[in-house]
């Protein structure tokens, strides 16, 4: 069969030789390829050879007569382009993800460093209330500040706090994206911020009850029917000025009864330091009580069981002592008696500077230079403002309500 000079879909339909046929000039390298087999069975595939960043290579563009004559020129023709513009034919195409796929990826990279499984259901609950209305179908490249500002236009004003979360979690997501290459920019930015009407509403912080009414409280809080264990666990907390979180899921094995002194892990920690805390007087009588009811109440729990569990055995929940001081009039939230007692250390230890309260609070600060060179945690300075504070709040629960 004579060879023409440019193939055509009748030579390429008929050759049984085997061997290789050009497609001549301007054909960008595309060649068909025929081989015969040991059973006389001819095959023919397309290839074209390019030039790659300087080194030259075979690209492979499919087999006759799945892919035509036609075809395999339309590919090497993209092919040539790629190479052209600094692509490269052989890497398969990115396949760009819609906005719900990007969701589901950034949640699983990030998950298993969260501290609650609860953030992921926040996350997914405000991204699919919010963003999936607007963006869930949109490939994440061909999303734009105004798809961002659609979603969170209706809530930036009304559901100020929520705004402010489904703006950092669709920045999350288009941060990703650019990581990816799926796009350059990110539209859900701090800039877009400029854009929106400016949110006046104050902050809302935690409602707290002056240091000295504290002991009132803890009164109050005794002087309920509620299961023992959640009252101690509150005066814990307020003598230790720790969240209650840290204080509810507590284990025996935490707590160092010679030394007086409770190591709270890292992973239990919002900041994911460990965190030693010094404990008064006043918080160890809390733990003996703890004790003396925990073997009666529990006679197979060991050492290593929770400080204060619920009725079940297990740890008792937020809602559990939230729920106690609301329903009692308390006047805050368990979180506010951090308040309680960091106000104490500004108007009555007013010789502790600022840095032992904090880091009673595990509130810790400096530049990332300062706390590599910083080797302490202050715990003998912290050990006594921790007792003064325990005999503080033990002076209060004695005195008749309201003598401060």
């Amino acid at each position: 069969m004579e060879r023409p000079r440019q193939l055509t879909p009748s030579f390429v339909k008929g050759v049984k030789q085997p061997g290789r046929y050009g497609d001549g000039r301007g054909s960008h390298g595309l060649s068909l390829l025929v081989k015969q087999s040991s059973t006389d069975r001819v095959s023919k595939s397309w290839a074209q050879r390019l030039r790659i960043r300087g080194q030259a290579f075979n690209v492979g563009l499919g087999s006759y007569p799945l892919v035509s004559l036609s075809t395999a020129r339309d590919k090497a023709l993209a092919n040539a382009k790629m190479v052209a513009e600094g692509g490269d034919p052989r890497i398969p195409p990115v396949v760009v993800p819609t906005f719900a796929e990007a969701v589901d990826k950034v949640i699983a990279l990030h998950s298993p460093g969260w501290k609650h499984e609860k953030t992921e259901r926040r996350w997914r609950a405000t991204l699919e209330t919010y963003a999936f209305p607007v963006m869930q179908n949109k490939l994440v490249s061909e999303i734009t500040t105004a798809d961002v500002m659609a979603a969170l236009g209706p809530i930036w004003l009304a559901k100020q706090e929520t705004g402010q979360k489904v703006r950092e979690r669709v920045s999350a997501i288009m941060k990703w994206s650019i990581a990816q290459g799926h796009r350059r920019d990110n539209p859900a930015g701090p800039d877009i911020i400029k854009a929106l009407p400016k949110q006046s509403q104050p902050v809302e912080h935690h409602a707290y009850v002056p240091y000295m009414r504290v002991g009132d409280a803890l009164n109050k809080i005794h002087a309920t029917d509620a299961w023992r264990f959640t009252k101690l666990c509150a005066e814990f907390v307020a003598l230790t000025a720790v969240r209650s979180g840290e204080a509810r899921l507590a284990t025996w094995s935490e707590i160092d009864e010679m030394e007086m002194t409770w190591s709270i892990p890292a992973h239990r920690m919002k900041m994911r330091f460990e965190h030693r805390v010094p404990l008064s007087d006043a918080a160890m009588n809390v733990l003996v009580e703890a004790r003396d009811l925990k073997f009666p109440e529990f006679p197979d729990c060991d050492l290593e069981g929770l400080l204060f569990p619920s009725p079940t055995g297990r740890a008792l929940t937020d809602n559990t002592l939230s729920k106690l001081f609301r329903e009692n009039n308390i006047g805050c939230v368990p979180h506010g008696l951090r308040s309680s007692f960091r106000t104490y250390c500004a108007e009555v230890r007013t010789d502790i500077p600022r840095e032992i309260a904090e880091h009673a609070l595990a509130h810790i600060e400096g530049t990332e230079s300062e706390l590599a060179y910083r080797r302490t945690d202050y715990f003998e300075i912290r050990r006594g403002l921790m007792e003064d504070w325990g005999e503080y709040v033990q002076t209060c629960m004695r005195m008749p309500e309201g003598w401060g």
